[in-house]
Formats: C-alpha cells, sequence, structure tokens
C-alpha cells in the first residue's frame, strides 16, 4: 500500500509498510495514481497527451524498480496473534489526588475527583502499587511512575515518600524508575519547582494558550482565568529545567480552531516543548470538535507546519510535539501494531488502590481490573485489551497512517463508539493530517542539511 498526497509544493508518496518516503515529479506522480489498477500501456495511452511517451515508459521503469527494492507497493504479512502481550506491566500511571485545584470545563476527571470522591492517595496504597509493578514487570529493568490527578501536587508529601520508596525498591530489584508528573502549576512554587526538576525525568505543565483561550476553558474554584495564577509559575519551571524533558501540555475546542496562533504564543513565551491537541468530547458540549470543524483543522495544521518551518525566522525555538515522526526504520513491529499500552503495558492506580486499564477508563467500574494489594483478578479485561492490535481493527486494515498510530486511543474509541476496536473519527482524520505534514517537515529538513 502506498499514500500520495501533494503538501506545500510538493509531491509526497510513503510506502506504508516500510515508512519509505519519496518525492516525485509530476509525471511520476501521476502514474503511481493509476499504477495499481492499469497495465502500462493504458497508463501511457491516458498520459501521452500530456507527457512524450518515452519519458512516461522511462519513468515506469524506474517505478519498477523502486518496487523491487521493496521501496513502493511493499507487504508486510503480520501474524495478530503473535504481539499479543505477555502480561508484563511496565509503566503505572498513579493518581495521587482525585482532587483539584482548578475547575477545567472540559476536564475528563470531572474537575478532579473522577466523578467519586474527592481524596488523596495514602502512602500505604501508593507503595503497594509500586510492589504491584515491579511484580508485573518480569525481566524489564526500565519502568515509568506517572503521578497524575487531579492535581498531584496537592499530595507531594506523598510523591516524595514515593520517590524515596521507588528508588529503594528499584536498587533491591534491579530495575530503574523513570517519573513524570503532569501539573496545573498553580502550587509550583519554588519548593515544588526545585523538587521536581531535582527527582523527575518529565514534568508536563499545562497551559492552553493565549490568556483568552486558557481562562475561556481552564478556570480557578471562583470561577475566575487561572492563567494570571499559573503563567509564572510555569515559566520558572520550564527556565528551570532547561534541556531536561518537559513540555507544556495544552487542549484546544471548538473555541479556538485558530489554533495555531496558542503554539505560536507559547512558542514566544520562551517554551520549548509544545503539544496542543485537540479536546475529545461528545457533541452535546460546545467546545467539543465536530465532524464540520474537520476541514478548518486540517488547514491549521497546515498553517502550524508553515509556521514551524519558518519559526527562525521569527526568532522562535521549539519543537513540536506531534509533528515528530520516525521515519528511519522507525519502531519495532511489536509497537507498530500495539500502538495504545492501556490495559496491556499501562494501567492506572486510583488513590483507593483499584487498577483501570488507563487514566480515563477510571470510575467505569466495569473496566476495573483488580486492586494492588490482590493483582489483576478479571482477566478479560486484560485479555481484551492485549488483542485490541490494530491487525484485528477493520477501520485500520487499509489506512495508509495505521503505523504511526498503532490504532489510535483506545479510551476515545470506546467513549464514542462503545467498543475500543472501533477507532474515534475526527482523531483518525486529525492524526493523518498531522502526520501528512510531519512528513513534509522532515523531508524539507533532510534537503537542508
Amino acid at each position: 500500500m502506498i499514500h500520495q498526497y501533494r503538501l506545500n509544493g510538493i509531491n509526497i508518496v510513503l510506502d506504508v509498510d516500510t515508512s519509505s518516503v519519496l518525492t516525485v515529479d509530476d509525471l511520476s506522480y501521476e502514474i503511481l495514481e493509476l499504477y495499481e489498477k492499469n497495465s502500462h500501456q493504458v497508463i501511457i495511452n491516458t498520459l501521452s497527451s500530456k507527457y512524450k511517451k518515452d519519458e512516461i515508459s522511462e519513468a515506469l521503469s524506474e517505478i519498477e524498480s523502486l518496487i523491487k527494492e521493496g521501496l513502493l507497493f511493499s507487504k508486510h504479512d503480520y501474524n495478530p496473534d503473535q504481539y499479543g502481550n505477555t502480561d508484563l506491566i511496565k509503566a503505572i500511571c498513579l493518581h495521587v489526588a482525585h482532587d483539584c485545584n482548578l475547575k477545567c470545563n472540559y476536564c475528563f476527571a470531572a474537575q478532579g475527583d473522577f466523578e467519586g470522591e474527592k481524596c488523596l492517595m495514602p502512602l500505604e496504597v501508593g507503595k503497594k502499587a509500586i510492589d504491584f509493578l515491579v511484580g508485573q514487570s518480569r525481566h524489564r529493568k526500565n519502568l515509568e511512575i506517572d503521578f497524575f490527578g487531579g492535581e498531584p501536587l496537592m499530595n507531594l508529601d506523598v510523591v516524595k515518600e514515593l520517590v524515596l520508596y521507588g528508588n529503594q525498591v528499584a536498587q533491591e530489584n534491579g530495575k530503574n524508575f523513570k517519573y513524570t508528573m503532569t501539573t496545573n502549576g498553580v502550587l509550583l512554587d519554588e519548593e515544588a519547582r526545585q523538587y521536581l526538576n531535582d527527582t523527575m525525568d518529565n514534568v508536563v505543565l499545562s497551559l492552553d494558550g493565549r490568556k483568552e483561550i486558557n481562562d475561556h476553558m481552564r478556570k480557578t474554584i471562583n470561577d475566575q482565568g487561572s492563567f494570571d495564577v499559573i503563567i509564572n509559575n510555569i515559566k520558572k519551571m520550564a527556565d528551570l529545567r532547561g534541556d531536561k524533558d518537559h513540555y507544556i501540555r495544552g487542549t484546544f475546542t471548538h473555541f479556538n480552531l485558530d489554533f495555531s496562533k496558542d503554539v505560536r504564543f507559547l512558542a514566544q513565551q520562551g517554551f520549548k516543548s509544545i503539544s496542543v491537541e485537540p479536546v475529545v468530547a461528545e457533541p452535546i458540549h460546545d467546545y467539543a470538535i465536530r465532524e464540520e470543524d474537520l476541514e478548518a483543522l486540517k488547514s491549521e495544521y497546515d498553517q502550524l507546519a508553515l509556521d514551524y518551518l519558518n519559526q527562525e525566522n521569527e526568532g522562535l525555538d521549539y519543537n513540536f510535539f506531534h509533528f515528530n515522526v520516525e521515519l528511519d526504520q522507525g519502531p519495532c513491529a511489536y509497537k507498530r501494531l500495539s500502538g495504545c499500552g492501556a490495559g496491556r503495558d499501562y494501567v492506572a492506580v486510583t488513590p483507593q488502590g483499584d487498577i483501570y486499564p488507563c487514566h480515563q477508563f477510571v470510575g467505569n467500574e466495569s473496566f476495573k481490573m483488580g486492586h494492588v494489594k490482590t493483582g489483576i483478578s478479571n482477566h478479560q479485561i486484560k485479555e481484551h485489551f492485549d488483542a485490541g492490535n490494530l491487525l484485528k481493527k477493520d477501520d485500520c486494515q487499509n489506512c495508509w497512517a495505521k503505523y504511526f498510530c498503532g490504532g489510535g486511543c483506545h479510551a476515545n474509541a470506546y467513549n464514542f463508539n462503545g467498543t475500543i476496536m472501533e477507532p474515534h473519527k475526527i482523531s483518525c482524520e486529525l492524526e493523518k493530517r498531522r502526520v501528512e505534514n510531519a512528513i513534509m517537515i522532515e523531508i524539507i529538513k533532510d534537503d537542508q542539511i
């Protein structure tokens, strides 16, 4: 399978199974549009009014050579049964706080409590979760712990104790923990900033962009905008991190379809690593992205890509998360096929110690997998997510972008379609446009080297 498209004046051809990317002239592009369903003679006759016959024949020969080299129309026959999880968990999302000091309109966590009781994770539950992860990790050495909420800084004392405990357990068991925290920045004072900088391998800072955009959706408990409360804290955290891993994580909604302006604004504030992603919400919400928004959003990604390429001329220096793609050798077959790790090698743990496939399933009792004290007891859920690779998703079979997204987010699929096996359409469409632009950016960067 190939995917061909024109973007920013470039004719681009992607060989889906190998991720090989070619840039071609107009003649070769038009030949490839006809190639799979027509003989050479039909192609020559069809294009001869526009191109010379000997040029068409020469281009056909070059295409034949690329096919023989495995760079076009390649095909890998993967066996979906070979890519199930081997009961290994490598990462947990620790919900250390089911409470929050903001009340964002689009919050999937129902302003932090996940539609349950507001509470903080006790230290003993967190320790049991770490023990559970170590036991489930089998032979794997490198493991991940994400401190999440609600707002995790509301339970910073427990986080500190858990990091100490995690380091001790890691040393005793030959493991290596990587810690991440996602914070809204309200409590990010000097002491908290220094602690996160010293202990976290990654820090995710929440901010949606321009003040008016951020404040429309991300409000304080008193219904005031949060921008002025957090902007200096977040800037200081980013400055302190320097080259250490961190990024600004924003959300765009129906109210800012011109989100490229928010990305530019964040870059102008000096942030170097930026991720601004579409809200995923049911159409009943006025902020939800709708199908009728798709064309405008695709054009916005095109504009953002041009801005991204031109950032140096504007005196900016930033990395946009969704424009990073792996084209050279790419991820291993297992990762290409498995995509979302929820319920397989990644789980979420609530303050009570309940285990769910990921943070977005927390609160849905039908997806409770077990408890950190007793382990996974509902093996049917585990098996269901193990089987959720893209080779078993019908909608993914003929999608050219399948190896870039791995079948998409299971939670988005379930929340919109009632099954993890049917991807969320709007997310798919936006992912494809992001990837097209990301490939175009890589081509131009390579040409500049």
